[in-house]
C-alpha cells in the first residue's frame, strides 16, 4: 500500500469541526469536512444535545428491539417523517448501516439492484451483500439505465424486485444526478427508487429537504436515504419511506436489529436541528453563507475547475503520488484538504476533495483559490 501510494494513517485535531482547526498546534484552514452549515460546533446545537444528557442519559443501554427504543428515538423519527413528507422513518447509527441494512432486507435472490457506477461504497457493499443480482450504469446515463430496467422487468417478472439506487448529489464529485429523469424510468418500468440524499440533506430544496425536493420528484422516491452526520452536525443515518416498508427494515435490517440504539441526547438534538433551527431563520442564514461562499470561490477561480454544482468541489490530480504530494504543500501553506485515492474514486482520477461550509469566511475562499491557483 505504500509503494503504491494507498497507505493512509489518521490526523487527529485538537479543536472542534470548524473553518478553522488545530492540528498538533498547526492552525489549518479546514476545506475537507462534511459539516456543511457549520453546525457541528454550533451553540444551539451543542445546547440541545447537553439537555439531551441530563434528560436522558449517555447512552441507550441496549438495541431498540431490547429496550434502547427511548422517547428521542421516536420524537426524531415523526419529524424525518414529517421534514421529509413520508408515511414513516427510521434511524440507523451510521450512514453505512442505514445502507447496508436496508438494501439486504429489501432485496434478496430474484431481486435485481441497478445502481450508478459512482454510488458510495456503503450502498455497493450493501447490495452485494442482499445476494441480489447486480447491474452497473455508467455515471447519469440514462440511456444504459433505461436498457438495464427494460431487461431487469423482463429477468424478474412479476415475483422479483428491481430497485434502482443513486445518490442525489455524489459525494466525491459533487454533481447532481438527473432525478426527474430517473424517477421517470423508474415508473416507467415499475421500479423502486433509493436516493441517498447524504451530501443534499440540509443544503437544498425547500428548508434543506434535499434535492428530490427541490427538483419536485420526492413523492417519487421510494426510499429516501439521508445522515445527521454531515448538514445536521450530529451523527447517524436515516431511511425515510412508507410505514409498511419501516416495519420490515425493523423486522429484517441487521444493522439495525443487532446494534446498541444512538445516544438519545444525540436524537434529541438532531429533532431539533430538523424542527427548529433547518426550518428557521439559522438554518436560511447558513444555507445563503454556503452558497454565497461557493459562488465566490467559482468566481476567482475561473475556469480551472468545473463550476461547483454543489458544496464539493473535486479537484482532479490523476496519479496518488501526485495527488499526496499536492495535499501536503496545500497543508504547507495551512489548507487541510486530504488527497482522495482509490479505491475511494477509480486509479488515476485522485483528488483533492475541496468542500465548503457556512462556517467559512470570505477570506478563507480567496486564501483557497489563490493557492489552488498557484
Amino acid at each position: 500500500m505504500r509503494d503504491a501510494a494507498l497507505f493512509r494513517s489518521l490526523r487527529t485535531l485538537d479543536s472542534p469541526q470548524h473553518a478553522v482547526v488545530d492540528s498538533g498546534g498547526q492552525p489549518l484552514r479546514n476545506f475537507s469536512s462534511n459539516d456543511y452549515l457549520g453546525y457541528a460546533a454550533d451553540p444551539e446545537v451543542k445546547a440541545a444535545l447537553i439537555r439531551g444528557v441530563e434528560r436522558w442519559g449517555a447512552g441507550s443501554g441496549a438495541s431498540r428491539l431490547i429496550c434502547g427504543s427511548l422517547g428521542p428515538h421516536a420524537a426524531l423519527e415523526e419529524a424525518l417523517a414529517a421534514f421529509k413528507g413520508t408515511e414513516a422513518a427510521l434511524t440507523f447509527s451510521s450512514g453505512y448501516a442505514a445502507a447496508t441494512g436496508t438494501l439486504t432486507a429489501l432485496a434478496g435472490r430474484g431481486d435485481v439492484i441497478i445502481l450508478d457506477k459512482l454510488c458510495h461504497a456503503s450502498l455497493i457493499d450493501g447490495a452485494r451483500s442482499s445476494g441480489a443480482t447486480i447491474r452497473v450504469f455508467p455515471h447519469n446515463h440514462l440511456d444504459r439505465l433505461e436498457h438495464l430496467l427494460r431487461w431487469a422487468a423482463a429477468e424478474t417478472g412479476a415475483q422479483g424486485r428491481v430497485i434502482v439506487v443513486t445518490e442525489s448529489v455524489f459525494s466525491m464529485d459533487g454533481d447532481c444526478a438527473p432525478l426527474r429523469e430517473i424517477a421517470a424510468l423508474k415508473d416507467h418500468y415499475g421500479a423502486l427508487l433509493m436516493v441517498d440524499e447524504a451530501h443534499a440533506f440540509g443544503t437544498t430544496g425547500r428548508d434543506g429537504r434535499g434535492l428530490a425536493d427541490a427538483l419536485g420528484v420526492a413523492d417519487q422516491v421510494d426510499i429516501h436515504m439521508g445522515t445527521l452526520s454531515k448538514a445536521a452536525g450530529l451523527h447517524g443515518g436515516t431511511i425515510c419511506g412508507s410505514r409498511k416498508m419501516v416495519d420490515l427494515l425493523i423486522n429484517a435490517a441487521r444493522s439495525f436489529i443487532y446494534s446498541t440504539a444512538p445516544p438519545p441526547a444525540v436524537a434529541a438534538a438532531a429533532t431539533t436541528v430538523i424542527t427548529e433551527l433547518l426550518p428557521g431563520p439559522s438554518g436560511a442564514e447558513k444555507r445563503r453563507l454556503l452558497s454565497e461562499r461557493i459562488a465566490a470561490f467559482a468566481g476567482l477561480i475561473g475556469d480551472r475547475i468545473t463550476p461547483p454544482q454543489s458544496a464539493i468541489v473535486p479537484v482532479i490530480i490523476g496519479s496518488e503520488a501526485a495527488a499526496l504530494e499536492r495535499s501536503a504543500a496545500m497543508l504547507a501553506q495551512g489548507f487541510l484538504i486530504p488527497a482522495i485515492r482509490y479505491p475511494t474514486v477509480a486509479r488515476g482520477s485522485a483528488r483533492l476533495r475541496v468542500t465548503f461550509t457556512a462556517a467559512h469566511g470570505a477570506a478563507d475562499v480567496a486564501a483557497l483559490a489563490a493557492a489552488l491557483l498557484q
